[in-house]
């Protein structure tokens, strides 16, 4: 089982804190380098100094991948950097709004599909152009188990079913170019992206309660299996899902 990613260049969006972060940090100390792209540079510079104490190299590239535009300069600016895009971490979501499915507006559904599904899906997109070219790649996109069954952010967990089925679109036709692409499910994550949850003492017992190992997870717990479809060790893995999820969706 090679578990290794050394000599690899690995792009992590919403790398910035929480699940994007503990990847780019347990990637590097996989022996990868790592280019870091979210909104904020001065987050990013903070995990970029993170990943270098690994001995890696570290990319930060400021960018919102719900725009078309800014994806293409961050793809650019990562292969100037690098050469190639080996491995593909898509994490960045976002979720502006707790309305129910009979209250949500327009402006939360277009703000959610933008970018944890059409950002997702564009980006991905651009870096398989440069895995094709390059003999091939791994993409792993980020869903959530709210993706699997549906929870309390209706239009999220549409989204996020959604990255499940583009996952198995590309690993079916990206595969012939040596690209695989399979998805992780996250459970409750103690993340500031998911504070409004586990913060809330309601929803937090009724979580729980259906969860058989009863706690959230911590972001570090998700780099495992991401660390595992980015190696060599899921050669003959794709298109699949991996909930880690303390057995939540049982």
């Amino acid at each position: 089982m090679d578990f290794s990613l050394k000599n690899k260049v690995v792009l992590i969006t919403g790398a910035s804190r929480g699940i994007g972060k503990a990847a780019a940090i347990g990637l590097a100390q996989a022996g990868a380098d790592v280019a870091l792209a979210s909104r904020k540079m001065p987050d990013l510079e903070q995990v970029a100094l993170e990943v270098r104490k690994s001995g890696r190299k570290a990319l930060p590239v400021a960018a919102h991948v719900a725009r078309m535009d800014e994806i293409n300069n961050l793809v650019k600016k990562v292969v100037e950097e690098f050469g190639r895009i080996d491995i593909l971490v898509n994490n960045a979501a976002t979720n502006p709004t707790m309305a129910q499915a009979l209250d949500v507006d327009e402006r939360a559904w277009d703000a959610i599909m933008n970018l944890n599904l059409k950002g997702l899906f564009f980006l991905s997109q651009a870096v398989a152009r440069v895995m094709k070219e390059k003999g091939g790649g791994r993409i792993i996109n980020i869903s959530s188990i709210a993706g699997i069954s549906p929870d309390l952010l209706p239009i999220y967990s549409i989204s996020k079913a959604a990255v499940i089925m583009a996952t198995k679109v590309m690993a079916q036709q990206w595969a012939q170019y040596n690209i695989r692409a399979n998805c992780v499910a996250p459970g409750l994550t103690k993340t500031k992206f998911s504070e409004a949850l586990w913060n809330n003492p309601d929803i937090l017992k009724h979580a729980m309660a259906s969860t058989p190992m009863a706690r959230v997870a911590e972001p570090e717990e998700m780099v495992g299996a991401i660390l595992y479809l980015a190696s060599d060790a899921s050669s003959y893995v794709t298109g699949q899902v991996i909930a880690v999820d303390g057995g939540k969706t049982i």
